[in-house]
């Protein structure tokens, strides 16, 4: 990879977004709908590519069609940025069928979250693209208003550069400036000690997970923490860690994660919790492989648009 990525062209009003399943299929078909019309509402033209209806099993479409599909919208002119509809599970599986080239001479923004934290960060580090972790189109009528916009705007090219959220919680304060990497803790731990793993070294890691009891994520923080993965970050955003629907039950948890990161995680580099990120109402873009800065002084992550090069 460029030691500075790849920032692919904005979108503009009335430009194409492109939408098909990278792992699991459609599972919510009246909420994919409002999706799709939210994007429309805002601007843009859709272009479906590959199955959309709700379906048994747990995969889309083989793993040869999936990657077909990324294919066939990749190399659409017409198409200005790619949006998975969901996650679930089988972007791993396409790993070795993908044409990192094509995506590296045709620069355009994935967006994803959940188990597309693995393509969003193989395109970091295969094609050199900075890639966007945010909301699906499968989840865009079920977060709040300011992640939709920070989605938007991050496609447009017209986001803030200052992000100063609500709710922060500041486990350990100093500084510290890194590309931004990682997404799901699952996700992520299924990379070790494949091709395609990565160390983080210098990185700012957002982790977050949803519907893993404590024990779980306790056992996949520590394996990260034994592998190494932990110990030269540049600093460390935990998003939302949740249980489903029972807030208490919900509190207790992160509380737990956050104890357990403190104990495992080197000094050296800035720690926060509570970060708006995740598979909850909120869940704020934010450009994988682009340099920011926290500074926990004022609880506030900058984005270094100057550490990408412009397409």
């Amino acid at each position: 990879m460029n030691s500075q990525p790849i920032l692919p062209p904005r979108l503009r009003r009335g430009e194409t977004v492109g939408l098909f399943c990278p792992s699991g299929p459609v599972r919510n078909a009246e909420r994919l709908q409002a999706g799709i019309r939210l994007i429309e509402d805002a601007g843009f033209a859709v272009k479906l590519q590959g199955p959309a209806a709700p379906a048994d099993g747990y995969l889309a479409d083989s793993d040869e069609q999936r990657a077909a599909h990324l294919h066939a919208l990749w190399s659409d002119d017409e198409v200005r940025a790619i949006v998975a509809i969901r996650g679930g599970y089988g972007c791993l599986r396409l790993l070795e069928l993908l044409d990192w080239e094509l995506f590296r001479r045709h620069p355009k923004l994935l967006v994803g979250f959940s188990d597309v934290t693995v393509l969003l960060n193989c395109l970091v580090d295969r094609a050199g693209l900075v890639a966007v972790h945010g909301p699906m189109a499968g989840t865009l009528a079920k977060i709040d208003e300011a992640s939709r916009a920070s989605l938007f705007t991050l496609l447009t090219g017209s986001f803030e550069e200052r992000i100063k959220p609500r709710g922060l919680e500041i486990l350990r304060g100093g500084t510290g400036r890194g590309r931004l990497a990682g997404g799901n803790l699952t996700t992520l731990l299924h990379l070790l000690a494949t091709p395609w793993d990565r160390r983080w070294d210098g990185c700012i890691l957002v982790l977050e997970d949803t519907n893993e009891p404590l024990y779980r994520l306790d056992r996949m923080l520590t394996h990260l923490a034994l592998a190494g993965r932990l110990q030269r970050l540049a600093g460390l955003v935990l998003g939302e860690f949740d249980l489903g629907g029972d807030e208490l039950a919900n509190l207790r948890l992160q509380e737990a994660v956050w104890a357990r990161v403190l104990e495992l995680a080197p000094p050296g580099y800035p720690i926060w919790a509570r970060f708006p990120t995740g598979h909850r109402e909120r869940n704020l873009a934010l450009p994988i492989g682009m340099e920011a800065e926290m500074d926990s002084g004022s609880g506030t992550l900058t984005l270094l648009l100057a550490s990408t090069i412009p397409a």
